[in-house]
């Protein structure tokens, strides 16, 4: 169970990586308006239109992936055994727990009681 914890956890990373460098590839909304004056930024590897497509559609992807890994980490991190309870009740009592009556003080004696005899 524990290896496909850890491939679900490393295909999440690696789709959050990919992700956040795919976001900040991106140009905004307001690139595409610098370019249409001539600014000289609409030749691209994709051409002119083409990479909003793409890189949208690969972001969109990876952030499906990402969320059904976070899923499926979720199942498996509720999954426990029945017998197992919670963390605090397996924990042993700092105390012992025994019936013992508490020290009862002893009665105080008078004030001449408590004068030391020579």
């Amino acid at each position: 169970m524990s290896v496909v914890v850890t491939i679900i956890l490393t295909v999440q990373m690696l789709s959050a990586l990919a992700m956040i460098g795919l976001i900040l590839v991106q140009h905004g909304k307001g690139a595409d308006m610098g370019a249409a004056f001539g600014s000289g930024g609409s030749g691209s590897l994709f051409g002119a239109s083409g990479s909003a497509n793409f890189l949208s559609r690969t972001t969109a992807v990876l952030a499906t992936v990402f969320f059904v890994c976070t899923l499926a980490l979720a199942y498996f991190g509720n999954l426990r055994p029945a017998s197992s309870g919670s963390v605090l009740e397996s924990a042993v009592p700092a105390v012992p727990a025994v019936n013992v009556a508490p020290a009862v003080p002893a009665v105080a004696a008078s004030g001449a009681a408590q004068i030391p005899a020579k």
